[in-house]
């Protein structure tokens, strides 16, 4: 019998917690955490029954560790990831990579030097729909991609009430709509049409209370010869996601609410269901995390390369200097 994995989660805020529980239900890996608040920590480790520690140092001091999820503030990602990578620890980084580009050249080059496993938190790639719709588009059987259309948005003081005081009311920390939200989205696009080329944007505060960060937005994106748009928001009451991909020779649909995907070739037609499937909330990174796992065993690849990761970093910083500026903006 082969040896379990062994997780290090570093961080269990919301998404944190969620990871380690996630890992935990695989039933494939032993995990523990890091958490430097210590009320966090005694209630996280009393509730899943797993080992607290106060630092990432302090757990490696104790234990070895396969792998760590870097769920820890954005701005503690690349720092993070350098120093375990070093010390050649396998990473799954959150989403977003970072806030800049400090440090990825050399993160590049030491996660190279030691042949380190690494994957970004994209989760939607781990969504069988999703999958599906990319594998038929790039199957080529609805002929070139000409533009893609997202339309997605959510509640976010539903699902993170404490909004105000975390890391999303100060831009500096990763909050506002163009850093928090809107990552997952272009990832998914690009993972389909490529990496942005050149951006534009429009966002605004507009609804969300005690906070001055931006809420809504729309984007036009260019990746290559695809053409692209966004219309993202962080209040509205249904969470949805919707991406429409017109081909040459027809089109297809992806979407998040009811975990299906759609096509259609017929002219004046409707849009035929291809398939469905049921995911409540965990399910999306208890898949991740499989993937993870088998990416551990050899007999995966990462779901998002780092690679892809910093492809929509820059992206992302586009797009903030085209909000500064009010023009294109070529992404470097």
């Amino acid at each position: 019998m082969s040896v379990q994995s062994r997780i290090l989660i570093l961080g269990v805020g919301s998404i944190g917690e969620r990871h380690l529980r996630c890992f935990q239900s695989t039933g494939r890996c032993e995990v523990a955490f890091c958490e430097p608040m210590e009320a966090r920590r005694n209630e996280i480790a009393e509730r899943y029954g797993v080992i607290g520690f106060d630092s990432w140092g302090a757990a490696l001091e104790a234990e070895n560790f396969s792998a760590a999820v870097i769920a820890s503030p954005a701005p503690y990602h690349v720092p993070t990831a350098q120093a375990l990578a070093e010390r050649g620890i396998d990473l799954l980084i959150e989403k977003p990579l970072s806030l800049n580009t400090e440090g990825i050249s050399e993160l590049v080059e030491t996660i190279e030097k030691n042949n380190t496993r690494v994957t970004v938190g994209y989760v939607y790639r781990a969504l069988p729909a999703l999958q599906k719709m990319r594998a038929a588009v790039q199957s080529g059987t609805f002929g070139k991609i000409i533009q893609i259309q997202v339309q997605t948005g959510q509640n976010f003081p539903f699902y993170r009430p404490a909004y105000r005081d975390i890391y999303y009311a100060k831009a500096e920390q990763g909050g506002g709509l163009i850093q928090d939200m809107l990552p997952h989205s272009l990832n998914a696009v690009e993972w389909i049409a490529g990496p942005a080329t050149k951006v534009v944007v429009d966002a605004e505060h507009k609804v969300l209370d005690g906070v001055t960060v931006e809420d809504t937005l729309n984007l036009i994106a260019r990746h290559g010869d695809v053409m692209s748009n966004f219309t993202v928001n962080q209040h509205q009451p249904v969470n949805e996601f919707v991406m429409t991909v017109l081909c040459e020779k027809g089109a297809t649909r992806w979407e998040l609410k009811g975990h299906r995907w759609l096509s259609t070739k017929e002219n004046g037609g409707d849009w035929t269901e291809e398939e469905s499937f049921v995911h409540e909330r965990d399910d999306y990174y208890i898949l991740q995390a499989n993937v993870f796992l088998d990416l551990l065993d050899g007999k995966a690849d990462p779901l998002c390369p780092l690679a892809d990761g910093i492809d929509t970093l820059h992206s992302i910083l586009a797009i903030l200097k085209s909000r500064e500026t009010n023009a294109w903006v070529n992404v470097a």
